[in-house]
Formats: C-alpha cells, structure tokens, sequence
C-alpha cells in the first residue's frame, strides 16, 4: 500500500469512528449521567459560552495527547488528525450551521445540510434529557422515521 495513502485512511476511519462514539457518547453520557454539563445546550441563553463547551476541551485534550503519543507510535498521530478534523467539522456545521452560534447565518434549503439541521432541530423537539431522537452530529437518520419517533412520543402531532 502506497505509505501516503495510510494516514489519509487512518485520517477518514477516525473521523467515520469519531461519529459512532460521538453518537454513543452524545446519547448514554451526555444524556445520562453527563447532563449536568449538557443541560446548557438545551436550555435558551445568551452567553458565548455554555457548559456543554467543556467535553469540546476534553476531546480536544485526548487529541492533543494522541497527538504527543504519535511522536512513538506514528498512527496515534493520524488518530488525532481525524479526532481534529472531526472537531473542524462538529464546529462548522454543530455550532455554526444549526446553531448559528458564530456569524454563519445559512439555513439549508434542500439535501444532505437541510436533513441535517432539521434532524439535530428535532433533537431539540422535546424539552429535558429523555425521550431526544437523533444523536449524531455528522449523520442524520431519515427525517421521516424521526418524525413518527417524535409523534410516538407525543413531541409532534399526527
């Protein structure tokens, strides 16, 4: 195998992994026993910041280590690349395209962005921690099956 080509997969593996942990992360942590932080983002504030920011530092702190520990063994290094980009990308469309939490002011009118905001959009249908749809960040299951999910949980009329 070509040896530029490797990081480059070790690069995407990580960032398509990063999103099945996240997706796991997001439902049994952070809608679990993580909610105290999490909490912020689901309630209306005004504040630049919220406490839901602090796991952004605490994946940012496992990537800065994957990424010194590359120094010895060279894939944790690509591992971190992908834990970054997957950041880059959490960024650019979690805080900026759906909660426009910088100044990015698109709504998505059709394809994969607008079934993407309006996924994470019914992740915040129902208020509190039990009962949400959609945990990824980067994936969107099909908008239908998460409507008659909100619908069979009385979030959305019939």
């Amino acid at each position: 195998m070509n040896a530029a080509l490797m990081p480059a997969l070790i690069v995407l593996a990580t960032v398509a992994a990063t999103e099945l942990a996240a997706v796991l992360i997001h439902r049994h942590v952070m809608h679990g026993f993580g909610w105290g932080w999490h909490r912020s983002h689901h309630e209306a504030h005004d504040a630049l910041l919220e406490e839901n920011d602090l796991y952004a530092v605490v994946f940012t702190g496992l990537a800065v280590a994957l990424m010194a520990a590359g120094h010895w063994v060279a894939p944790l290094f690509w591992i971190a690349v992908g834990l970054a980009v997957y950041g880059l990308l959490y960024f650019i469309v979690h805080d900026g395209l759906v909660h426009q939490r910088w100044p990015f002011r698109h709504v998505p009118r059709r394809g994969y962005l607008k079934r993407l905001y309006q996924a994470h959009k019914m992740h915040h249908a129902i208020e509190g921690r039990d009962g949400t749809v959609s945990f990824g960040f980067l994936y969107a299951p099909p908008l239908e099956k998460l409507r008659s999910d909100l619908r069979r949980k009385g979030a959305l009329r019939p």
